[in-house]
């Protein structure tokens, strides 16, 4: 896979945009880069009691409609270009979704697998340490994202209400439901992504009963993806991977054994019924349906002419690049844009915000009518403006976030 720049290909997505919007080139400019940056150390004691610091990073891009909001994420590779990027696709998303919020992405360069739970905690709460004066629920909520959790984030809200004096719940969401977490955040994710499915096939005529299709990743969205996609649209889930490859079985894979052996041993195991595919021939499959969940940019100019699913939905952030998405675009390939279709999870987070807010508790069945309604009505935005001007549902997609977020800086006097 070539090196891809998350950030740039989102500044190409604002471009393109940009022109349709008629932007003054001041106002375009701010759009383009981050209202404020952090790059922190945290030198942690480790088990054997010698010191090692780690790189961390927070990004507030844009917060002209409201506190910003989003994850944290531990990789070994995690760079700042990546969240820059990130941060500014939380910035559309929210946007996009009429959230007051705005956008915000953090990261630790660090490899979780070969931290002990210990070192683990000491570094979460570090990182709040470091940046607990740039947060709170009246300026920037962190959430969690790759390879972190709820109980990484409970270490983080607690940590905070330490700083603080107070018990602060609203600080940090995606917490464990015992201080203050939601009901419906594990899966909100993939539960969005596919009520946005749902009214796609609608107008494409894709009936989703037994409809194939293939998920690349099987961390918390893709594994949680393929559950739904077969015990409630009843689709038919032929292929499955994570970062060692992946299984796929033509008449359907065993989801919930495959979530077994991955809880157990932490990787997908090939079926006797089933055969080992990898990623890359995963993404070339001639499916109905093909959900990228993992990692940015799988979907480039390199393998694009080779995807053959009659429809691409971005669960995961830029997994396809502006360049593939021309090709895709020729060859009649529909993507469901990530700022649409993976706005389930900041949803649900602002509902755990409103929630801790308001001292309240709302039961799991009225937050999936919440987030059903929520993500059915940015698909029908996007679509009738795609549908209106000609335009693919990422340009539209753009342009309503876009617009919302320099109506919010005009009210403001930003600009």
């Amino acid at each position: 896979m070539p090196d891809i720049n998350l950030f740039e290909s989102v500044l190409d997505h604002v471009c393109r945009c940009a022109v349709d919007l008629k932007l003054l080139p001041n106002v375009e400019a701010i759009l383009k880069m981050p209202m404020r940056e952090y790059h922190v150390s945290l030198p942690i004691r480790m088990d054997d009691g010698t010191i090692k610091a780690f790189r961390g990073f927070r990004v507030q891009y844009n917060d002209a409609r409201g506190p910003t909001k989003g994850g944290i994420r531990y990789h070994p590779e995690e760079t700042i270009d990546t969240i820059r990027g990130l941060a500014a696709l939380m910035t559309w998303k929210c946007a996009l979704h009429h959230l007051p919020l705005g956008g915000a992405k953090g990261g630790v360069v660090c490899n979780t697998k070969e931290l002990s739970r210990a070192e683990l905690e000491r570094l979460s709460r570090a990182y709040i340490k470091a940046l607990c004066h740039l947060i709170g629920p009246d300026k920037d909520v962190p959430a969690p994202d790759m390879y972190t959790n709820a109980e990484i984030m409970g270490w983080m809200m607690d940590e905070y209400s330490r700083i603080m004096g107070r018990s602060s719940f609203g600080a940090i969401t995606g917490k464990p439901l015992s201080v203050g977490g939601s009901e419906g955040r594990e899966d909100a994710t993939a539960r969005g992504g596919w009520y946005v499915i749902e009214e796609a096939a609608k107008d494409l005529g894709i009936a989703l009963k037994d409809a194939k299709v293939a998920i690349q990743g099987f961390g918390n969205v893709g594994s949680n993806a393929a559950a739904l996609a077969a015990s409630i649209f009843g689709c038919r889930v032929v292929a499955v991977s994570d970062s060692r490859g992946g299984v796929i079985r033509r008449e359907g894979l065993d989801v919930p054994a495959l979530h077994r052996v991955k809880r157990e041993t932490g990787r997908i195991a090939t079926p006797p019924d089933a055969s080992s595919i990898s990623n890359e021939e995963l993404l070339s499959l001639d499916v109905d349906i093909l959900i990228p969940a993992a990692l940015e940019g799988v979907i480039h100019e390199g393998n694009a002419e080779r995807i053959k699913a009659g429809l691409i939905a971005e669960f995961a952030n830029g997994p396809v690049t502006s360049g593939a998405e021309r090709i895709l675009e020729r060859q009649g390939i529909v993507v469901l844009p990530d700022i649409l279709c993976n706005g389930g999870g900041v949803i649900v987070s602002y509902f755990e915000m409103v929630q801790n807010l308001n001292l309240d508790r709302w039961d799991e069945e009225f937050i999936h009518a919440k987030l059903r309604k929520k993500m059915s009505e940015a698909y029908q935005e996007v679509r009738d403006l795609a549908m209106r001007h000609g335009i693919t549902l990422r340009q539209a997609a753009y342009t309503i976030a876009i617009k919302n977020v320099v109506d919010a800086m005009s009210a403001r006097g930003w600009v």
